[in-house]
């Protein structure tokens, strides 16, 4: 624990250090500096300076390194680098890099300079990115390796083991070997432990495992990470509809998807795009989030037009106006907590078809209990403030009201967008909040009309 954390400090020391040299324009030293950083390290500093900052390291790392650096950058910084790179020195940068990492940059180039970099590479690397890039983006295809190391039935453990003497090396993240058929098709696998305990002479066919769950390629990635999470690989096969081994992903790749649905959705909440890059322009950055400010501000109207419906009994008593505000946001918050958790069920695959109905009535006693309890409150203090029963049996019925509703909302809104096939992360906190605002200010002033106009 303590040489992790020394650890930490000391690349935290290494970053610090370099972000020191640029500011006093020691541009030779930043250099040797950037020399000695890892490709993450380099790809973190990138990602924490601004833009003028961001082309001077860019120029100072070398280029050999550019690939490894690209491969750590998020998808926004990723592309604002390429856009200052000649084709022909993103083709070599290219170079080497796995399957997935490469479909991955390549994807997020504009057609022109997409088709400019396949003509810089040579016809080994082009027809590399031409299959990585025939994998539709999202899926298993697109985030697997082609590094995979293959066996025939038929050889012995003893051949096996001189193969891979002679190999030299391993590709990361290796912990077992797939078995293949003449025809390329998977039939098993076997564990490196297992490779190097059992008897040399033996066939690859006797010791291998044939009872092996493949993944198919067109599998959504997330989907995929699910299956790593239960069945806790470190990497698996890919497979297409004939069987045909044509890769295997890795725990580091599944890892990375995990991490970005996690961003996605907790940037989402806030109506942002989760690739979006700290440091983008002004501008840039402004458009973005306009779209969902805009969006905001037609529900807030919707609000405030139920709320000019019940102009006069607020103009004749100020104490309506007053307690307005404290229905709705009661029901604001009910509501997120129960968005939240369902989103959440949503996205670890706990909520499905088959107990949707007990969720919602579960969400509906809730809403129910939490109503009784605080409109009892809310009863209590108004009455006893303001001296009048009415007024606290009105925003008693309100409250209750809009908590049933919040906790109706919060399960339902999710589950209808995602029929819908809309993101319920990025929508659903403004539908939630149209509705808690809408009925809680409805419930309010429509029970206090009727009974004080």
């Amino acid at each position: 624990m303590l040489a992790e954390v020394a650890e930490k400090e000391f690349a935290e020391q290494r970053l610090q250090d370099v972000t020191e040299a640029l500011a006093r324009g020691m541009y030779v030293q930043a250099r040797r500096q950037l020399h000695n950083l890892p490709a993450w390290d380099v790809a973190l500093l990138l990602e924490s300076s601004p833009p003028k900052a961001r082309a001077i390291i860019w120029q100072l790392v070398d280029a050999d390194e550019h690939g490894d650096i690209l491969e750590e950058l998020s998808e926004e910084v990723q592309k604002s680098v390429i856009r200052q790179m000649a084709p022909e020195k993103l083709a070599a940068a290219t170079e080497g890099m796995d399957t997935d990492d490469l479909a991955y940059v390549l994807r997020g180039l504009p057609e022109q300079v997409y088709q400019e970099v396949l003509k810089s590479m040579d016809e080994q690397d082009r027809h590399r990115a031409e299959k990585a890039l025939s994998y539709e983006d999202e899926t298993a295809g697109s985030m697997m390796n082609t590094d995979t190391i293959t066996l025939r039935p038929d050889v012995t453990i003893d051949v096996v083991m001189r193969y891979l003497r002679l190999k030299g090396e391993l590709p990361e993240a290796t912990d077992k070997l797939y078995v293949v058929n003449r025809d390329d098709q998977f039939i098993g696998e076997i564990s490196i432990s297992r490779l190097v305990t059992v008897d040399p002479s033996k066939l690859v066919n006797d010791v291998m495992e044939a009872d092996v769950q493949s993944i198919p390629v067109d599998m959504d990635e997330t989907e995929v990470a699910k299956l790593f999470e239960r069945q806790d690989w470190i990497s698996a096969p890919v497979v297409d509809a004939e069987n045909h081994l044509l890769g295997r992903i890795t725990i580091d790749d599944v890892v990375d998807i995990i991490r970005e649905d996690a961003q996605h959705s907790m940037l989402s909440m806030a109506g942002l795009d989760d690739d979006e890059d700290t440091f983008a322009p002004v501008w840039k950055s402004t458009r973005r989030r306009s779209v969902w400010l805009a969006v905001n501000l037609v529900t807030a109207l919707l609000a405030a037009a139920v709320s000019s419906m019940f102009e006069d009994i607020l103009a004749q008593m100020a104490i309506l106006a007053i307690l307005n505000t404290i229905v709705p946001s009661m029901g604001g918050i009910a509501g997120s907590q129960t968005l939240t958790l369902v989103i959440r069920g949503m996205a670890l695959g706990h909520i499905g078809p088959s107990n949707q109905r007990w969720l919602i009535g579960k969400e509906l006693a809730i809403g129910a209990l939490n109503g009784v309890i605080w409109a009892l409150l809310i009863a209590a203090v108004v009455a006893a403030w303001k001296q009048d029963l009415v007024i606290g049996g009105i925003i008693a019925f309100a409250m209750m009201a809009n908590l049933l509703a919040a906790g109706l909302a919060g399960v339902t809104v999710p589950l209808i967008l995602k029929k819908f096939d809309i993101d319920p992360a990025l929508a659903g906190g403004v539908i939630l909040t149209t509705v808690t605002d809408v009925v809680g200010i409805f419930a309010f002033l429509g029970t206090a009309t009727l009974l004080l106009g």
